[in-house]
């Protein structure tokens, strides 16, 4: 297990620690067509899951007003500041957690972070609106790149990669490489390699069994692999039954470096984290 990249920066003098257990990151759908119902909430629900979620040990919550699954079609920007706008000034009246916001629109990342948020999760790594990257950086903003092919449409339709893991590195550099020289530091942008995101079974696989080459690149690594379609392709079971996947999915990439862990069950991500670096830190003892 690498302990990798020690902190992510986030607006001012706050920071997420990414020198412990990998950091739980609690997955909050204020929409209607995410693909696990369970994790879908409305306004009042959301900011009690979220509660609930940091009680359990989750170090950030992460709030999304657009499904971007494979098939899901484009919401309005509209339509998703009235979903999260709203959730996330009732969440920071209550709590001081980092708030993330899964967007790719530059006016829904501005009002999330007039709201209190502190990192927008882009899943087109700043590609697709060309004022997302100078507003993050303008705000200190973090920053969560992640890896896709293509859109949410058609990101299923026949995705091929020769080398998967080198392809998704070299994207995700070279979008790392984008961020920094529009002013975002470093040391406040993370990495994803957007599993299930235009990817085949294999290709997700590959890319969990070779995340050290990612966690390598010297940014924090985060991964979304919560009871995804390549679980259910392996067990045969709908994303209600995953669970057991996902933690065995999750201790390979937490093994493979991956420091921001993005779930729909935290408490059992939290304890699977922390007993992972226990033993961790119980080897490196033992080695010295």
């Amino acid at each position: 297990m690498s302990i990798g990249v020690p902190a992510l920066r986030l607006g001012g003098s706050r920071y997420i620690d990414l020198s412990g257990p990998p950091a739980v990151m609690a997955v909050i759908n204020l929409t209607e067509d995410s693909f696990y119902a369970p994790s879908r909430a409305g306004r009042e629900e959301a900011v009690r899951r979220a509660l609930a979620a940091e009680t359990a040990g989750a170090a950030v919550i992460d709030f999304g007003g657009e499904s971007t699954r494979p098939g899901a079609a484009y919401v309005s920007a509209e339509e998703e500041l009235e979903r999260v706008v709203s959730v996330i000034e009732l969440l920071r009246r209550e709590s001081a957690i980092p708030i993330s916001v899964d967007t790719r629109k530059s006016v829904v990342a501005r009002a999330a972070l007039d709201a209190g948020a502190d990192i927008v999760n882009d899943v087109s790594a700043l590609g697709d609106d060309p004022l997302l990257a100078p507003l993050c950086a303008g705000r200190g903003a973090a920053v969560i790149l992640m890896h896709k092919k293509g859109i949410p449409s058609n990101m299923q339709d026949a995705p091929f990669y020769e080398d998967v893991v080198t392809e998704v590195l070299e994207a995700l550099l070279t979008a790392a490489r984008r961020a920094e020289a529009a002013g975002i530091a470093k040391a406040s942008i993370a990495i994803d390699p957007g599993i299930g995101f235009g990817k085949r079974l294999e290709d997700n696989l590959d890319l969990i069994a070779r995340l050290a080459e990612i966690s390598a690149a010297g940014y924090p690594v985060l991964v979304g692999l919560s009871r995804k379609s390549f679980i259910g392709a392996i067990t045969g079971k709908p994303a209600e039954g995953r669970l057991a996947g996902t933690l065995a999915a999750t201790a390979v990439a937490v093994a493979g470096g991956a420091r921001i862990l993005r779930t729909h069950d935290v408490a059992e991500t939290a304890d699977l984290a922390r007993v992972l670096w226990a033993i961790a830190e119980r080897s490196r003892g033992i080695e010295r």
